[in-house]
């Protein structure tokens, strides 16, 4: 699911409490949607966690390592 698609099925004050969930404003989430303005990493793991997974960080940010941070990737099977 795109952030765009998950915004569009919230109510107002839906869309208010998860833009409260991740500390930042309804403005900003649907800039981030429209592809005017990138998230920042820590605003890709608020979304992921307030959307409960539906939005992936790496669909927000595909520049940023997740597999390594989520301990995931192949960087975890080369140490082991």
């Amino acid at each position: 699911m795109t952030l765009s698609d998950y915004l569009k099925s919230l109510t107002k004050d839906g869309l208010v409490s998860f833009a409260a969930g991740c500390s930042t404003t309804p403005g900003q989430l649907k800039q981030v949607a429209i592809g005017s303005r990138r998230a920042g990493e820590k605003l890709a793991i608020n979304i992921e966690r307030e959307s409960g997974g539906a939005i992936k960080c790496e669909e927000l940010r595909p520049d940023v390592d997740w597999a390594y941070i989520r301990n995931t990737g192949q960087s975890e099977q080369k140490a082991a």
